[in-house]
């Protein structure tokens, strides 16, 4: 493949020979919408529930199993360390096994950490059963995100709001947990996480029955095309940005409930809370799909991150339901379409043959930042004693990545 501008790949006769038709001979899908909402289900598995489901389910697992509160953060680094090692293996087994077959695999590992979180309450075991969600999560959103790019283009004037269907997934996840966990708690009183971890198990199981069964074929496939080289050099600021997104929301994700509880919030409370971040999630085609079809460099990506800063600073000003209220909504509808212009940033910028890879480069500056967010804002927290200064951390780390995010320039 020859390179052009310090490294961009060039789509030439070489890097159309692969088995996804180039964007200009799009292969027709007779329901694209139908094929990328079953696509979705791999996040709303591996990151609406088996990732984030644990913010829900760790207050009582504290408690019962007398962990520190360095040992329950532990669980959640550990989760974005298997999420980052997933993403650097996930180019790999896509080219070796395919989109769908690795979307499949990624999936199905997830479901079985959250089966191997309800059978045992050993520490070391949790801690490999989150391990995998985050390797099974990433695999499977970065196959996931490719194969969805793929369908889209199947009709290229909808492609961008077809792309965001997909990143609506994870808020199923969320909705779907919210409205489950804090009454099975609730229900079975102290020590009932295990009971959770197996609810959570059951419908994850049901969730992906449909993904195993999709009409997915060869046609988006990239196994055995030419591996494409990826400049980081050049999309230096909007990883940047990427990544201190993945260490600013965190704080939000992991603290929020706890938040919502000091202020006496009840099983009710958090569950309205959580549910409103899932279902502002479903809004996302229609509010950003203007906005995601900027073909304008990293601007897209900086707007909505810059809403979802807001949104992360919104209950800083108080524990009313308003504010509470309004501070769900807001984070929710932007958070997800965050991912979303990543990925159309990809699209935008780069031939199909380079997309798993650019996903992938895309999806690791994020884990990385996830992956240190929770040591940064537990110390913040620990040192000041107080989660209102973690979350401040959070919303300042989302307002740079909104600002490296709009300097980023388009590619040639």
């Amino acid at each position: 493949m020859r390179l052009c501008n310090g490294g961009f790949a060039c789509q030439n006769e070489r890097s159309r020979r692969i088995h996804l038709h180039a964007p200009d001979r799009p292969p027709l899908y007779p329901h694209p919408a139908r094929l990328i909402l079953i696509a979705s289900l791999a996040p709303t598995v591996g990151l609406g529930i088996g990732r984030f489901a644990y913010a829900l389910v760790l207050p009582d697992m504290r408690d019962s199993l007398a962990w520190s509160y360095s040992a329950a953060g532990f669980l959640n680094t550990i989760n974005a360390a298997g999420y980052l090692a997933g993403a650097l293996l996930a180019s790999r087994m896509i080219r070796r096994f395919g989109l769908a077959a690795s979307v499949r695999w990624g999936t199905l590992a997830c479901v079985l950490s959250l089966a191997l979180c309800a059978l045992s309450g050993n520490f070391v075991v949790l801690s490999f059963a989150r391990l995998l969600a985050g390797v099974g999560a990433a695999v499977g959103f970065v196959g996931g995100g490719a194969l969805a790019a793929t369908i889209a283009q199947s009709e290229p004037k909808r492609a961008n709001f077809l792309l965001s269907l997909f990143y609506a997934g994870p808020g199923l996840g969320i909705l779907s947990s919210g409205l489950i966990a804090p009454f099975v708690l609730q229900g079975f009183g102290p020590g009932s996480w295990w009971i959770v971890w197996w609810a959570m198990t059951l419908l994850t199981a049901v969730m992906t029955i449909p993904l195993l069964l999709a009409p997915i074929d060869a046609r988006a496939e990239f196994a055995g095309s030419t591996p494409t080289k990826f400049a980081v050099k050049p999309v230096l600021v909007y990883l940047a940005g990427y990544f201190l997104f993945g260490a600013g929301y965190i704080a939000y994700m992991t603290f929020m409930i706890a938040y919502v509880r000091d202020a006496g919030g009840g099983a009710a409370a958090q569950s309205a809370f959580w549910s409103l971040i899932g279902l502002s999630a479903f809004a996302t085609p229609w509010v950003w799909r203007r906005v995601l079809a900027l073909d304008r460099g990293g601007i897209s990506t900086g707007i909505i991150l810059g809403v979802n800063a807001i949104g992360a600073a919104l209950p800083l000003f108080g524990h009313s339901t308003a504010w509470l209220t309004a501070s769900a909504l807001v984070f929710g509808v932007s958070f997800f379409a965050i991912v979303g212009s990543t990925t159309a940033f990809v699209r935008f910028n780069y031939p199909p043959s380079a997309w798993p890879t650019a996903i992938a480069a895309m999806t690791i500056a994020f884990g990385i930042g996830q992956t240190l967010g929770p040591i940064a804002t537990g110390a913040i927290t620990d040192a000041l004693g107080s989660l209102s200064h973690a979350l401040n951390a959070g919303a300042a780390m989302l307002a740079l990545g909104a600002a490296a995010s709009a300097f980023q320039r388009r590619l040639r």
